[in-house]
């Protein structure tokens, strides 16, 4: 029975982070994506394709992230795939990604004056010219602060990612609490490592929005 943390543990628990950060870049990137084209959708002025989009957005912002992990894992398995956690858990943040990102950005699209667009069609501006040099750069701007603190959110959802079986830090804390029977001192420790994590990108966020709202 080991009692003591020493170097093995804390690379355990080094590990464990790594994985939690590639695990929120890889969601946060593809949903990315994902969200741009779902906020994209929304704002198309076509209603059956926006009526799609909405319909994505409800269902992953009405729902759990654990539902929607169980879903993809287990969802697939009924299917006679075998899929492995980090892939199920991949797809799952992946989505969960897209349907918060695609709001956000379809809210900051839709803040720009609608002026803006009426006077680039009248340059005869394409809509995808429209879009590359007057819509998208302004919106970007505006959604910068809340993409940032969603980062912060989608960092923290990953410790629900143990319960399909990936290790990531919250899973190798309560690895470590089992063997070591410290479990105050090793989930205090898990915890200090997310706030190391998170409070720089929140501070960031923070700086961004002060920056930007009197520009908006």
């Amino acid at each position: 029975m080991i009692t003591s943390l020493g170097p093995a543990q804390f690379e355990l628990l080094f590990r464990g982070l790594l994985w939690t950060l590639a695990l929120s870049g890889i969601g946060f990137v593809a949903g990315a994506l994902g969200g741009l084209m779902i906020a994209l959708c929304r704002s198309s002025g076509l209603r059956w394709l926006e009526t799609l989009a909405a319909g994505f957005i409800e269902i992953f912002r009405g729902t759990p992230l654990l539902l929607q992990l169980f879903i993809v894992y287990y969802g697939v398995a009924l299917l006679n795939f075998s899929i492995d956690p980090w892939l199920a858990v991949s797809i799952a943040f992946m989505l969960h990604a897209s349907a918060f990102l695609g709001e956000i950005w379809r809210g900051s699209i839709q803040a720009i004056p609608g002026g803006q667009s009426e006077a680039a069609v009248a340059l005869g501006l394409r809509y995808a010219d429209r879009l590359r040099y007057i819509i998208l750069p302004q919106a970007l701007k505006i959604s910068i602060p809340a993409t940032i603190g969603f980062l912060v959110q989608l960092i923290k959802g990953t410790s629900l990612a143990a319960i399909v079986g990936f290790t990531e830090l919250a899973r190798t804390g309560q690895i470590l609490s089992n063997i070591t029977y410290r479990p105050l001192l090793i989930y205090a420790i898990v915890g200090l490592i997310y706030f190391a994590a998170c409070w720089p990108l929140s501070r960031l966020g923070k700086a961004m929005e002060r920056r930007l709202t009197p520009a908006r």
